[in-house]
């Protein structure tokens, strides 16, 4: 089984993914625009033309998914993400706050990448996209956290 999380934007799921496959080091294997799609298809304004309906980013095994909505498909792809982080998982410190320093980027730090008392690194942070995400380093056997 492969569970993946699913990204909705307000036509942004492009950048937002080319983005996100420069940061992580993955591919976009599918980027589907509306306009592609069946030629009655309805579409209440010419932008949703280039609008992804269907994107995909390979990234090692793992992989994320998106699309763009409009407030009329999805009334509340405007307000705030909230309930869930896309999480990545390193046992290298060094990646993980490049990934976090570099995902923050026009965003927001929510927890600011640092150690804790269950990881040598962790943070979580809001995108410039507004979505979430949490970055962990798996300690390895026989880390123990600071003193403080």
């Amino acid at each position: 089984m492969k569970i993946v999380t699913s990204l909705s934007f307000q036509g942004q799921c492009r950048e937002a993914f080319e983005f996100y496959a420069k940061v992580l080091g993955g591919e976009i294997t599918a980027a589907m625009p509306y306009g592609d799609g069946p030629p009655d298809m309805p579409f209440s304004d010419e932008k949703h033309k280039s609008w992804l309906m269907h994107c995909w980013l390979e990234v090692g095994d793992q992989a994320l998914m998106g699309a763009d909505m409009d407030l009329d498909w999805a009334p509340n792809v405007d307000k705030p993400k909230n309930g869930f982080d896309v999480t990545l998982h390193t046992e290298d410190k060094a990646e993980g706050q490049r990934w976090f320093d570099q995902l923050s980027e026009g965003g927001r730090a929510v927890m600011p990448f640092g150690e804790t008392f269950w990881s040598p690194g962790f943070g979580s942070l809001v995108d410039r996209f507004g979505v979430p995400w949490m970055i962990n380093v798996v300690p390895s056997a026989d880390w123990k956290p600071a003193q403080g």
